[in-house]
C-alpha cells in the first residue's frame, strides 16, 4: 500500500527543483561524547515523501484509533502516540529491518514502521484474526520481525533489550537493538540494572527515552528528581535529540547505532509530546492546560514541520502532500472497516502460541482440564 502511495504522488509530475535538500537541525545535547551528531543533514524527495507518508498513515491510524475506542469498539487498554511520529519514524530511517526494536505500549506507530500493515494495527486493537498477532495481544502485544512488540509491565522492556543486545553480540552481528522507554519508566529499577549490565558487556544497545513529558497524571518534573534523562545512564554516554523533528531523530541514531555497535550501549532522550491523554482513561487536561497542547499542535507539530520543509525547499509541491494526506486517510478508512468486520479467532485457538514450538510433552495449562475422582481421595 506504501508504495502505491508513493507511485501515486510521482504519477502527479514533479515540479521540484531537485532531488535532494540540505537542512540544519538543532544540536544534540551530549554527555560523556567527543563528537556529536551531524547539524547539516541531506534529505533526497524519496526519503521526504517516504517519511511523510508514513507519519501521515500513523496518524491516521492513531485517530481511528481513538474514535474505536470511543465508540466501544476497542476495549481494554489503549495508549496513543499522537504527536510523537517523528520518533518511530526518524529512528526507522536510520536502521535496517535486520536491526532490532523492543518498546513499551505506546507501539502503534513502531508497529507500523516494522511492516505491520494499517489493517493489522487496527485489526488487532479490536481483536480480530486480521491482527497481527491474529488479535491476541491487542494495543500493547503487537509483534513482526526483529520488533519484540510493546510490553505492558513499566520499564520491563529494557532488560529484554539488552538481552536481545546480548544474543547480537554472542552471534557477532553487526546490528543493534534499540530499547524504548517513556520518562514515567525512567526511574524503575530494572531500566538501571539494565545500563549496567549493557555497559559491563559492552552490549550493542540504543536505550531511548521518549521523554514526552508526562506520565500518568502527572509532569516529569514532579516524578524524576532528574529531568536531563539523556545523561542519567551516569557512565554511558547520551544525547538529547528534537524529538519532534523527524531528520534530527534520523541523524542522532544513524550517530548512534554506529557508536553502539563499536563501542557499546548509548542513551537517547527525545525530547516529544504527545497531544492525548497517557491512556484512553486519562483525559490529559488535569496537569496541563489547553492552550499548551493547542501550542505544540500550532508550532511544534512533526508532520507539519516536515511538510513546511518539504515545500519550502521544492522537494515537493503541495498538491503532491495532498494526494498522500488522501491516499492514507482512505487507507486508514478502508481498514478501519475491515477490522471492524473481521471474524474472532474460535476458542480452540485459546491455548495456541503459549510455547515457542510447543514440546511433545503435556504442559500444564495447555490441555483441557479434566477431573479425576481419584486426584481427591475418591471424592
Amino acid at each position: 500500500m506504501l508504495a502505491r502511495q508513493l507511485r501515486g504522488v510521482a504519477a502527479l509530475g514533479r515540479r521540484c527543483l531537485s532531488d535532494k535538500a540540505t537542512f540544519s537541525v538543532a544540536e544534540c545535547t551530549t554527555h560523556k561524547l567527543d563528537s556529536k551528531p551531524a547539524t547539516s543533514v541531506e534529505l533526497t524527495r524519496e526519503d521526504a515523501l517516504l517519511y511523510y507518508t508514513q507519519m501521515a498513515t500513523v496518524r491516521q491510524i492513531e485517530t481511528a484509533a481513538d474514535n474505536m475506542y470511543l465508540n466501544k469498539d476497542i476495549r481494554g487498554f489503549c495508549h496513543l502516540c499522537l504527536g510523537q511520529e517523528a520518533c518511530a519514524v526518524g529512528m526507522e530511517g536510520a536502521i535496517t529491518q535486520e536491526d532490532a526494536v523492543i518498546t513499551a505500549y505506546r507501539a502503534h506507530g513502531w508497529t507500523y514502521t516494522r511492516g505491520i500493515s494499517a489493517l493489522g494495527v487496527l485489526a488487532e486493537l479490536t481483536g480480530r484474526e486480521d491482527g497481527c498477532a491474529n488479535g491476541k495481544g491487542g494495543s500493547m502485544h503487537m509483534y513482526n520481525h526483529n520488533f519484540f512488540g510493546g510490553n505492558g509491565i513499566v520499564g520491563a522492556q529494557v532488560p529484554l533489550g539488552a538481552g536481545i543486545a546480548l544474543k547480537i553480540k554472542y552471534m557477532k552481528e553487526r546490528k543493534v537493538c534499540l530499547a524504548l522507554y517513556g520518562d514515567g519508566a525512567s526511574n524503575q529499577g530494572q531500566v538501571f540494572e539494565a545500563f549496567n549490565m549493557a555497559h559491563l558487556w559492552k552490549l550493542p544497545v540504543i536505550f531511548v527515552c521518549e521523554n514526552n513529558h508526562y506520565g500518568m497524571g502527572t509532569s516529569a518534573k514532579r516524578s524524576s528528581a532528574s529531568t536531563d534523562y539523556y545523561s542519567r545512564g551516569d557512565y554511558m554516554p547520551g544525547l538529547r535529540v528534537d524529538g519532534q523533528d523527524v531528520l534530527a531523530v534520523r541523524e542522532a541514531t544513524r550517530f548512534s547505532k554506529e557508536y553502539a555497535m563499536d563501542q557499546g550501549p548509548i542513551l537517547i532522550e527525545l525530547d516529544t509530546y504527545r497531544y492525548k491523554g497517557h491512556s484512553m482513561s486519562d483525559p490529559g487536561t488535569s496537569y496541563r492546560t489547553r492552550d499548551e497542547v493547542q501550542e505544540m499542535r500550532k508550532n511544534r507539530d512533526p508532520i507539519m514541520l516536515l511538510k513546511d520543509k518539504m515545500i519550502d525547499s521544492e522537494l515537493c509541491t503541495e498538491d503532491e502532500v495532498k494526494v498522500i494526506d488522501k491516499a492514507a486517510k482512505k487507507e486508514v478508512a478502508e481498514a478501519k472497516e475491515k477490522a471492524l468486520s473481521g471474524s474472532e479467532l474460535s476458542a480452540d485457538h485459546l491455548y495456541h502460541h503459549i510455547y515457542y514450538r510447543t514440546p511433545g510433552v503435556v504442559a500444564r495449562g495447555t490441555e483441557p482440564y479434566e477431573f479425576h475422582a481419584s486426584a481427591s481421595g475418591g471424592v
